[in-house]
């Protein structure tokens, strides 16, 4: 049946239904907001769109709505302010999710949650700890947007499509994420071979692109106040990929048990995601300097985990 139920209107909710609707994504997307007037005037926003991209259901959803949805995507939340970590967001949010899951499970659904609010790492690792649900089913968007940014930026570059561009960023959601540059690849190249090639890129280039990335949400917020394009689309790539039974691999935030040498905190790595969510977490092999990365970036989803 291909039922998606959103939980948030706000930014970032609105942008992934509208990219649910444009990409064709789901046979029934319903959405659940506190703001009711504006989710009827997106529905019907929505709705007057369906013509051209195949028959689907939008409606305004209740939480019992949820009872039989393939997937639940939460974006509810306080908006990161300027100025403003997603760390300083954690108490904030853990209170405001904490009410949407017990409404959701009260209904009796058994589906994935798909996390998209902020702290990502922290808020996944929390309900999968308050739903008791199997690690598979509890997916955070985690480093999905940041991959996104950085194969972008170096797609632009040096001239070449992003697609065509290997690299992951893992770690944290947010300013511990690191880029795993021993395993990143440029039309088949790997980096040492690529930069050999092409000496106008150079490593300094490259950090100095992994920290405009890191950066990059502070930016886009300051100049309109939230950032919400580029994870809606991260969240529709995500959404298909469980939908489509893609086994496709994306950074997403997993819950690690051994992996990287930790357990029962939730972080991005690259994983299979399939129909059932989670078919596998991918361990790659990192370099000393990555894992100590990996470790502090642990450490830190960690520490924010004590005060949710």
């Amino acid at each position: 049946m291909n039922k998606i139920i959103l939980i948030g209107n706000g930014d970032v909710g609105s942008s992934y239904s509208f990219a649910l609707v444009s990409q064709g994504l789901g046979n029934e997307v319903g959405i659940i907001d506190l703001d009711r007037k504006k989710v009827a005037g997106d529905v019907m926003d929505l709705q007057h769109g369906l013509a051209f991209v195949g028959p689907k259901s939008v409606y305004e959803a209740t939480y019992q709505d949820c009872s039989d949805a393939d997937l639940v995507v939460i974006t509810a939340g306080a908006a990161q302010k300027p100025n403003e970590t997603r760390l300083d967001l954690i108490k904030k949010n853990t209170l405001i999710i904490k009410d949407i899951v017990k409404q959701v499970m009260a209904s009796g659904f058994h589906g994935i949650f798909l996390m998209a609010t902020n702290p990502v790492d922290v808020l996944t690792h929390y309900v999968k700890e308050i739903t008791g649900f199997p690690s598979n089913k509890v997916i955070g968007s985690g480093t999905s947007l940041d991959t996104a940014r950085l194969r972008n930026a170096i797609g632009d570059k040096i001239g070449v499509d992003p697609r065509d561009v290997q690299v992951y960023v893992l770690g944290e959601h947010g300013d511990t994420q690191f880029p795993v540059w021993s395993h990143a690849y440029i039309g088949g190249l790997d980096l040492k071979e690529w930069i050999q090639a092409h000496p106008e890129l150079t490593r300094r280039d490259l950090d100095v692109i992994a920290t405009d990335v890191k950066n990059a949400a502070y930016d886009i917020i300051d100049a309109k106040g939230s950032t919400h394009y580029g994870i809606a689309i991260s969240l529709a790539r995500i959404t298909r990929a469980i939908l489509y039974d893609e086994q496709a691999v994306l950074p997403v935030s997993v819950h690690l048990n051994g992996e990287y040498g930790s357990q029962d905190v939730c972080v991005g790595s690259t994983a299979i995601i399939n129909k059932d969510g989670i078919k596998e977490v991918i361990e790659i092999p990192l370099d000393e300097q990555e894992m100590s990365l990996m470790k502090h970036s642990i450490m830190t989803i960690k520490d924010m985990q004590l005060h949710s």
